[in-house]
C-alpha cells in the first residue's frame, strides 16, 4: 500500500482534511520568487501534507520555459539540497497538497505545468468540482490525453483551450470558469502574468499581498507573513485579478450577489491556522467567540477546561473566558509523527491516538473536565479520547464540539463521507453521548455560525443537506480530487 496512504489511515480516521494550499509570486524587479514561495509553502503546509511542488519562470526569458520541482512529501522533504537554486524565475507557483480520497501519486502533486500553442500554463488550485467527470469526459471524447486523476487537470485544459479563443490569459480563466462548478481558488502563471481566481460562491479563500516590488497571491494571510508581506484584500467570490507589469486588474464578470455566497465555515473552524484572517475575519476570534457560545448553551459545572490540539484549544479558552472555568492544557501532541510512520497492524487502530496524543495525568486527575474538539465525524477517535482522559484520572469528562452535527457529505473540498459513517446520522445527541462515553455533550448551535463569523454568508450544506447549488446526482468525490 502506498505510504501516505497507511499514513492518512494511521493519523486518525475522525479529523477532517482539507485538500490544498496555493501561493503565487510576481516580483517585478526581476527577483527570483522561489526561495519566499517555499517558505509560504511552509507556512501553509497544515493545509496539505501529502505534496507539494513549486514552478517558475522568466519573465524576460524564452516565452514558454518554466522550471518545476514537485514530489510526495513534506515541502522540507521535497526540497532539499541545492533543490531551489535550480528554481530561477521571477513569476512561479506553489502548492501543498493533501487529497480527500483516491490516487495519492507524484503524478497528482501540484503545480500542473502545460506547454501548448499559446506558450506555457502553470496552475495550482484548491478545491473541488462537482462536474468533474462531465468535463473530463467531454475533453477526453475531443482527443485530450490525460497524465493525473485530478480535477484542477481539466481547469488547466479548459483554460489552455479557452485561450485559443480569447485576446489574453484572463478572459480564458473568465471562460473557463464559466463551465466548472464546485469550489475552486486558483493560482494561474502565464508566460508574462500572475492570474487569481476564485469561484462565485468563495467557498475557498484567497488572498493578495505585495513585499516591496512583487505580488502575492496565498490561500491565507498567515503565509503572507510569514514573508514578511504586507496584505493588501481578499481576491472576492467570482473575481479574477491579473497581476502584469502594470500593477492589478480586477474582473468580475463572475461574481453573484453577496447573499449567495457561501464561504466554507471550516476554514474557521478548523482548517486555517488561527493566525490567518480570511475575507476580513479573524479565524482566531472566530473560534475563541465559538467557545464562548458553547459555554452559554450548553453549561456545565465543572473544574478544568481543555482542548484538543490544535483547533480545539482557541475554543476551550473561548468557554474558559465565558463561564470563568479555569483553562487548561490536558493533552501533549507528538509534532513529530510524520509521513514515514507506518503501523505495523491496521487493525491495531487504538495506538494510532496515543502516538499522536497524551494525556497529562497531574492536569486532569480528580478533576471534573470539560473536552473541547472542532467536530466529530465518526466518532472513532472521541470515544478513545474521553477514555484517556478518564484512564488519567479525570472524575468526568464533558464533551463540546465547536460545531454542529454532521448529517451530510461534502462535495466542495473537505472529505465529510457518506451520511452512512457520521456518527451523528440516525442518532440522537443523548446517543452519541453514550457512543463515546462522555458524561455530557453539547454541540455548538447551528445559527450561531453566522454570529461567529460576523455574518458574512458561508456554506452549512454539510449541517443541514442544503448546499449553495445542486449537489451531484451520484457521488464521485475522491476519482477526480485536487
Amino acid at each position: 500500500m502506498d505510504e501516505s496512504i497507511v499514513h492518512q489511515q494511521m493519523e486518525t480516521e475522525e479529523k477532517l482534511k482539507e485538500e490544498c494550499g496555493v501561493f503565487g509570486m510576481y516580483d517585478l524587479d526581476g527577483r527570483d520568487v522561489a526561495a519566499p514561495i517555499y517558505y509560504g509553502l511552509f507556512a501553509l503546509q497544515h493545509r496539505g501534507q501529502e505534496s507539494c511542488g513549486i514552478a517558475v519562470s522568466e519573465t524576460n526569458g524564452p516565452k514558454g520555459k518554466v522550471s518545476s520541482i514537485k514530489g510526495m512529501g513534506l515541502v522540507n522533504e521535497v526540497f532539499v539540497g541545492g533543490a531551489l537554486e535550480s528554481l530561477k524565475g521571477d513569476i512561479g507557483v506553489g502548492h501543498v497538497r493533501y487529497s480527500t480520497a483516491g490516487a495519492s501519486s507524484r503524478e497528482n502533486a501540484q503545480p500542473l505545468v502545460l506547454n501548448y500553442v499559446k506558450g506555457t500554463l502553470g496552475l495550482a488550485h484548491n478545491g473541488n468540482l462537482i462536474n468533474a467527470r462531465e468535463l473530463r469526459r467531454e475533453l477526453e471524447y475531443t482527443g485530450a490525453i490525460f497524465q493525473t486523476t485530478i480535477d484542477s487537470e481539466v481547469i488547466a485544459y479548459h483554460i489552455a483551450r479557452e485561450r485559443i479563443k480569447t485576446p489574453n490569459v484572463e478572459s480564458a480563466v473568465i471562460n473557463a470558469m464559466k463551465k466548472i462548478k464546485g469550489a475552486y481558488s486558483l493560482v494561474v502563471m502565464s508566460p508574462r502574468k500572475l492570474i487569481g481566481a476564485r469561484d462565485p460562491y468563495g467557498f475557498k479563500p484567497l488572498c493578495i499581498g505585495k513585499r516591496d516590488n512583487a505580488y502575492i497571491l496565498a490561500s491565507e494571510t498567515c503565509a503572507l507573513e510569514t514573508i514578511g508581506a504586507e496584505y493588501i484584500r481578499d481576491v472576492e467570490p467570482g473575481e479574477v485579478v491579473a497581476i502584469t507589469k502594470d500593477g492589478i486588474a480586477s474582473y468580475k464578470e463572475m461574481c453573484i450577489p453577496k447573499e449567495q455566497q457561501a464561504r466554507c465555515i471550516f476554514e474557521y473552524i478548523y482548517f486555517a491556522r488561527p493566525d490567518s484572517h480570511i475575507d476580513g475575519v479573524s479565524v482566531y476570534g472566530s473560534r475563541i467567540k465559538a467557545g464562548k457560545f458553547l459555554a452559554m448553551d450548553s453549561p456545565v459545572d465543572a473544574d478544568l477546561v481543555v482542548g484538543v490540539p490544535e483547533s480545539g484549544n482557541a475554543a476551550a479558552l473561548g468557554y474558559s473566558l465565558q463561564s470563568g472555568i479555569p483553562y487548561g492544557t490536558a493533552f501533549v501532541k507528538n509534532s513529530y509523527v510524520g509521513r514515514t510512520f507506518i503501523k505495523p497492524k491496521q487493525s491495531n487502530r487504538e495506538s494510532s491516538v496515543k502516538i499522536k496524543l497524551n494525556v497529562l495525568r497531574e492536569a486532569v486527575a480528580g478533576k471534573r473536565v470539560i473536552m473541547i474538539d472542532d467536530s466529530i465525524v465518526r466518532g472513532t477517535t472521541s470515544d478513545r479520547i474521553v477514555r484517556m482522559l478518564r484512564d488519567a484520572g479525570a472524575t468526568e469528562v464533558h464533551m463540546r464540539v465547536s460545531s454542529p452535527p454532521f448529517l451530510w457529505p461534502c462535495y466542495f473540498g473537505t472529505d465529510v463521507p457518506a451520511r452512512e459513517q457520521l456518527i451523528a446520522y440516525n442518532r440522537t445527541v443523548e446517543e452519541i453521548r453514550q457512543e463515546i462515553g462522555a458524561d455530557s455533550l453539547g454541540y455548538l448551535r447551528l445559527e450561531r455560525l453566522q454570529e461567529m463569523v460576523d455574518g458574512i454568508p458561508i456554506c452549512h450544506g454539510c449541517f443541514t443537506g442544503k448546499y449553495p447549488m445542486e449537489p451531484p446526482e451520484e457521488d464521485i468525490r475522491g476519482e477526480y480530487d485536487a
